[in-house]
């Protein structure tokens, strides 16, 4: 018989930069997070090398930013949202500054800001160098450990979303430690912060647990998918052959580091006007095409920084040493990798999804911020507005603040585990036909392999998230007949006006693709 439990308390499903940030937003009202892992441990917040990018250098402003932003979109951003976000950008880092986040400073006090990929202006605030958002996460977890309203589960995920007449009613949850059998628990609000799907993907720089599941939780109980099609690749994860990728951050590029391959050849010079500091999706084809002809790409930081890069980018420096690398004397390996997905569950700008009662913040999310091409280190900026945005009208559609019992879960046993061997057969799968370069034929192999595999494995909720999320991915893909940011046609490689719009799917929809997928190949 299945638990349910009903409860007062918003959940929150996720434990990352806008779930915290929410949480904290909406106190005094009770919040339940539901988080996998220890606070912090395994979300992809905490791996955001860049920073937060704000308009804070008085030489620089909200509008250029949201210029900035529009163009690396590639003719898909909404316009109000840029427009909206950066405006509001330098007040979060002010009041991020306010709660102890150690942004570093200049000895005059103003903020250091670094120049990254398509950014006009240095407006990437940054904490010692590369740890922006380990510090930044620090700084809110020690907030919601001392909030009374907050209650966190940890050792806990979301497996599914319960919704009844277009309104999200509660939660499915399940031990993330061992098989168990579901738990519902009902609540008069959920605010999904979960992540996004980088995981999908063979090489990737995101957490292990990051596969798309929130994203295709929602979609499986009928919520509005937005612009699936859009994922973003990095183009510097270190190539060592670690899973996850770590990250080489673009603040390297930002601060003069250059791109080389074997033959000591630094090759963005012919592509490109802006060399190493192009949008992300012209460096990472450039990259992925070096790889691909044997030539080796590398990121030289030698002349740039020297012995620098070993103090002002730790992580970068931690990396390299455990692979063997000195980047004072060599250049680093490096590989294209799934880093950030700019499609999610469709939102307004309070993160209303098309469900009621149902909300979205982070990576989760497609609120029209990042269009075909995330603008760098928009992300963090993203689901900082996005999960105070939420977390208000929220707190306006709820009732007093009685923070009243936490939540006790016992889980029962009896789940079935996602079989590991077909996440990599469904990772492998999606690198090499859903990846970076895309055709049609690839597009419906993909498609026909995620029937099969989901036939296969049975009713596994948690796999069932990924593939839906994978299926989402891959059909949005196939329906876009053209090349635009993140997404490359081999068979369409010119972006066609027609279709510079942002493109919404159910999961419905692209189930009916994938179907006429399976048609055509047999």
């Amino acid at each position: 018989m299945t638990e349910v439990i009903t409860t007062d308390r918003i959940i929150i499903v996720g434990a990352g930069l806008g779930a915290l940030y929410a949480a904290l937003e909406l106190a005094p009202l009770p919040v339940l997070m539901i988080s996998p892992e220890p606070l912090g441990a395994g979300a992809s917040s905490a791996w955001a090398q860049g920073g937060v990018a704000a308009a804070m250098d008085g030489t620089d402003s909200p509008e250029a930013h949201a210029a900035d932003t529009i163009k690396a979109g590639a003719g898909t951003v909404d316009p109000e949202v840029a427009h909206m976000v950066t405006s509001v950008a330098r007040r979060h880092i002010l009041d991020l500054t306010e709660l102890g986040a150690p942004f570093d400073r200049a000895e005059d006090g103003g903020y250091v800001m670094s120049r990254e990929a398509a950014h006009s202006a240095a407006r990437v605030v940054r904490v010692q160098g590369d740890q922006a958002g380990k510090q930044i996460m620090e700084t809110l977890i020690a907030e919601v450990h001392a909030a009374p309203s907050v209650q966190v589960i940890e050792g806990a995920m979301a497996s599914g979303l319960e919704a009844s007449d277009g309104r999200a009613t509660g939660i499915w949850i399940e031990n993330a430690t061992r098989p168990s059998a579901p738990v519902l628990v009902k609540a008069p609000a959920i605010l999904l912060a979960g992540g996004g799907s980088g995981g999908l993907f063979e090489h990737t720089t995101n957490p292990r647990r990051i596969r798309g599941q929130v994203i295709g939780l929602a979609a499986r109980a009928g919520a509005v998918i937005a612009d699936p099609e859009f994922v973003q690749f990095h183009p510097t994860s270190f190539d060592i052959g670690e899973d996850p990728a770590p990250l080489a951050t673009e603040a390297l590029r930002g601060d003069g580091a250059i791109l080389i391959n074997k033959h000591g050849e630094r090759f963005m010079l012919d592509i490109h006007p802006d060399a190493e500091l192009a949008p992300r999706d012209i460096v990472a084809r450039a990259i992925f095409a070096q790889t691909q002809a044997g030539n080796r790409p590398m990121l030289d930081t030698r002349e740039a920084l020297g012995a620098e890069v070993l103090t002002r980018f730790p992580s970068v420096a931690e990396t390299c040493a455990r692979a063997g690398i000195d980047p004072v004397t060599q250049p680093i390996p490096v590989a294209v990798a799934a880093h950030y997905h700019m499609g999610g569950i469709a939102t307004d700008e309070n993160g209303r999804a098309s469900l009621d009662r149902l909300w979205v913040c982070g990576e989760a999310s497609s609120t029209g911020l990042h269009g075909a091409n995330r603008l760098a280190s928009n992300g963090l900026l993203e689901a900082l507005v996005y999960a105070r945005n939420a977390a208000r009208d929220i707190r306006a559609a709820s009732a007093s603040p009685d923070i009243g019992q936490e939540v006790v879960i016992d889980f029962p046993e009896g789940a079935d585990a996602v079989n590991e061997d077909a996440v990599m057969r469904l990772r492998k799968t999606m690198t090499a036909h859903v990846g970076i370069r895309r055709n049609a034929l690839g597009l419906e192999t993909a498609l026909r392999f995620l029937a099969d595999i989901e036939a296969e494995e049975g009713d596994v909720p948690n796999f069932l998230n990924m593939t839906s999320t994978a299926t989402l991915i891959a059909a949005a893909a196939l329906k876009r007949c053209e090349s635009r940011g993140g997404h490359l046609r081999e068979d369409f490689p010119d972006a066609d006006p027609d279709q510079a719009e942002r493109s919404f799917i159910t999961l419905d929809e692209a189930l009916s693709i994938r179907a006429a997928a399976q048609e055509a190949l047999t």
